[in-house]
C-alpha cells in the first residue's frame, strides 16, 4: 500500500512540473539577486482567452447568456470580469510572492516607485469551471519583465510562463475570479522559486 502511494505521489509531482513551463527571453534570473524591492505593474491588453477570437469576443457570449437568464446579469458580469484584476488577482500576486521570502530578502509593491520595475504582462487567461461534479482548473500565460524604472530599455529579465493553472482547496473553487486568483498565486509560487534558488 505504502509503494502504491509513493508511486500516485512521484506521478502527481512529475504531472505538476511538466505542466508549468518557462522560456527565459532576455537577461537571467541571477541579475535580479541584488534587487530587494520592485514596483510592481499588471497588463492585460491583447489578453488572449482560448476558443475566442477576442476578450470582447469572449464577453460578448458570456454576457448574452447571462442575460438571457435574468436581465442585467450580463452587466454584472463584466463588471466583475475587470473588477477582479485589481480586487483579487494582483493582490494574490503580491501576497503570495512577498510570503515566499520571509525574511523581506526581497518584496514587489503596488503604486510605490522603486528603482525596478516588476511588470506582469498576462498574455492568456481561461477561466475553467466547476459545476459540481465537473471542473477544470484555470489557467493563465504570462510574460514577467524586470527593468529599471527610470530607463525601461534596460531589461535584466523577461520570461514567458505558461500553463499556470490554479484551483480552490478540496474543489471549492465555484467563483471564476477565485480560480484565476490562484493561477496568480501559483505564478508568483514559480517565480520566486526561480529567484530563491540564486539567493
Amino acid at each position: 500500500m505504502r509503494k502504491y502511494f509513493t508511486v500516485i505521489l512521484f506521478c502527481l509531482c512529475a504531472s505538476f512540473a511538466y505542466s508549468q513551463k518557462t522560456k527565459v527571453k532576455t537577461g537571467s534570473v541571477k541579475n535580479l539577486k541584488d534587487i530587494k524591492e520592485y514596483t510592481v505593474v499588471f497588463d492585460y491588453e491583447n489578453l488572449e482567452i482560448p476558443k475566442f477570437d477576442s476578450e470582447e469576443d469572449f464577453l460578448e457570449e458570456k454576457m448574452a447568456k447571462r442575460e438571457a437568464k435574468e436581465e442585467g446579469a450580463g452587466e454584472v458580469f463584466k463588471a466583475s470580469w475587470f473588477a477582479d484584476r485589481e480586487d483579487r488577482y494582483e493582490p494574490k500576486f503580491i501576497e503570495s510572492f512577498n510570503k515566499r521570502f520571509d525574511e523581506g530578502e526581497m518584496k514587489v509593491v503596488k503604486g510605490e516607485e522603486k528603482k525596478y520595475t516588476m511588470l506582469i504582462k498576462t498574455t492568456l487567461m481561461y477561466a475553467g469551471y466547476n459545476v459540481g461534479a465537473w471542473r477544470q482548473n484555470s489557467k493563465i500565460e504570462a510574460t514577467i519583465s524586470v527593468f529599471e524604472t527610470s530607463n525601461p530599455s534596460n531589461v535584466l529579465y523577461s520570461a514567458d510562463f505558461t500553463k499556470i493553472e490554479g484551483n480552490g482547496a478540496m474543489g471549492y473553487d465555484f467563483n471564476s475570479g477565485y480560480r484565476i486568483s490562484e493561477a496568480y498565486a501559483k505564478l508568483a509560487k514559480v517565480y520566486a522559486k526561480q529567484i530563491n534558488k540564486v539567493l
